[in-house]
């Protein structure tokens, strides 16, 4: 799987998930700090979400302090469902009921005990396809069309 991944700043966690996404035998992209680039969460979370959005990554992985910078960011391009996730659980819902296809994670935060169990949960589990579930994902889907890029107020 193709899997786009950045971060404002480079530390030992972004360094883990690197190799553990390597390992798992995943074709990472590096964007920001991760491939040398001087680059804040705004312009990390865009890049990011632009490589799953327009289809060039399968998913996307993004880092900044607490996580909510690059997933607001990331969640501002059309077909991105960015998730910030702090454990396994919530990550198994965001893949399960949200269909989310970029995860986020906190550097203050995310032990690389605590990340390794989020990547062991985002990469078993998937969107329900059936369903009312299935109903609330297309219809999130939709905002998308409705909304982003849009005056619609």
């Amino acid at each position: 799987m193709k899997i786009a991944l950045g971060s404002d700043e480079k530390t030992v966690l972004t360094d883990f998930v690197i190799e553990e996404l390597k390992r798992r035998g995943h074709n990472v992209t590096l964007f920001g700090p991760l491939k040398g680039e001087a680059m804040g969460w705004p312009d990390v979370g865009e890049r990011v979400g632009l490589e799953v959005g327009k289809g060039r990554a399968d998913q996307g992985v993004l880092f900044c302090w607490t996580g909510t910078g690059v997933t607001i960011a990331a969640n501002k391009i059309r077909g991105v469902r960015a998730a910030l996730c702090w454990d396994a659980e919530t990550t198994k819902g965001a893949r399960m009921w949200d269909d989310a296809n970029v995860l986020a994670m906190s550097l203050r935060s995310t032990s690389i005990a605590v990340a390794k169990e989020i990547l062991d949960s985002w990469f078993s589990n998937s969107a329900v396809t059936t369903g009312i579930d299935a109903e609330l994902i297309d219809r999130a889907k939709a905002l998308d069309a409705k909304y982003l890029h849009s005056t619609a107020k």
